[in-house]
């Protein structure tokens, strides 16, 4: 029987690529990638593919987006990019705090989803 391996690919949607590569390329750091198909910005991150694109089907954008869908982001100082996204005037969810996969916080994208970064030993 065909199984499920485990996540590949994250991806988002949003009507607005240009806010979307400001806010991941210059507020968050991500860069992005010379490879992705129209409609989509394609980001260098590991070990899973980041992107941001333009909505397939109908799309509304009026509602909290992302509800119920948790996506976490390895990165190398919790407590560092925090303070920079404050400092940029990002909605922090939560605080940097201690939990069971190291030292993380969550913020929310100009878009409405919730991303959470946590610390990781090796990027």
């Amino acid at each position: 029987m065909a199984r499920l391996i485990g996540p590949d690919f994250i991806g988002i949607q949003t009507k607005d690529l240009d806010a979307a590569l400001t806010f991941y390329r210059d507020v968050v750091g991500l860069t992005p990638s010379a490879k992705g198909p129209p409609g989509a910005i394609v980001f260098e991150t590991h070990p899973i593919p980041f992107a941001v694109r333009t909505p397939i089907e109908g799309f509304d954008d009026t509602v909290k987006l992302g509800t119920g869908v948790a996506i976490w982001f390895g990165c190398d100082d919790a407590d560092e990019l925090h303070a920079h996204l404050s400092e940029r005037d990002v909605q922090i969810v939560f605080p940097p705090k201690d939990g069971p996969f190291g030292r993380y916080f969550a913020f929310v994208d100009p878009f409405g989803y919730t991303i959470t970064a946590h610390n990781v030993s090796t990027l």
